[in-house]
């Protein structure tokens, strides 16, 4: 989506914007956004939008027949107005760290056992992840989560780009997400950590390995047969 700002620049934290259309005095789609849309399993930017010296809260963002739809706390707002976002950085932050480290993570369960993601929910105080693996091994869980802080210390940079389709589905690996990705999809965003993980991906992440800081192993669960729950958080 080229109106999606984020999806080339995770730490713009301030845009300019015209108003396309308002719905309900609340749902207000711009021409250009930075703001993320609840998706993937990484929740929403939070901020605000600014119009002529007033504030109107950002309180939820979402993505409805292509067009994303930034919910306001307040009316206010016309087609064709010119404003500013600003994105709640904490907040989006957070999410980076914690998405480019469900990366790390996925991608050595992956290599090590093969396992696929079958769930996930990215959050500020911890994050989820949801593999299909055969055996509940807390132990190996653990030690999977310290081959993960040994690649964080590496400080390997993360790159972003796109593929056709085509091209991106041979690589190995590319989808670890369990399932198909949708067919209408004809141009992939890839993010890719050299040597350790490629997946293609539409979420937000930080430009290097360090500014994860330390993935903290937080709990296990064994959530049925071949269903196994893992809780992270960073420091």
């Amino acid at each position: 989506m080229e109106n999606a700002l984020y999806m080339n620049d995770s730490y713009l934290k301030e845009f300019e914007a015209a108003v396309e259309s308002v719905k309900d005095d609340r749902f207000v789609v711009l021409d250009k956004t930075a703001f993320y849309p609840t998706g993937g399993g990484q929740p929403n930017d939070t901020g605000s939008i600014i119009c002529d010296g007033k504030e109107y809260p950002v309180i939820y963002v979402g993505k409805f027949s292509d067009k994303i739809s930034h919910e306001v706390g307040k009316p206010g707002l016309n087609a064709g107005d010119k404003v500013i976002g600003r994105i709640d950085w904490g907040r989006r932050y957070k999410h980076m760290r914690m998405h480019t480290a469900a990366h790390l993570v996925s991608s050595i369960f992956h290599n090590k056992l093969s396992a696929l993601i079958t769930g996930n929910q990215i959050d500020e105080d911890k994050t989820r992840i949801d593999f299909s693996m055969e055996n509940f091994d807390k132990d190996k869980i653990i030690e999977y989560i310290g081959l993960a802080n040994e690649l964080v210390r590496r400080d390997i940079p993360v790159k972003t780009y796109y593929l056709p389709r085509e091209e991106a589905m041979k690589i190995s690996g590319v989808v670890k997400l369990a399932g198909a990705l949708p067919p209408n999809i004809q141009t992939l965003r890839i993010v890719e950590i050299p040597g350790v993980d490629i997946q293609a991906d539409g979420g937000t992440h930080v430009k290097s390995l360090s500014e994860i800081g330390t993935i903290e192993f937080v709990k296990a669960e064994n959530k049925g047969k071949d269903n196994r729950r893992v809780y992270y958080s960073v420091k």
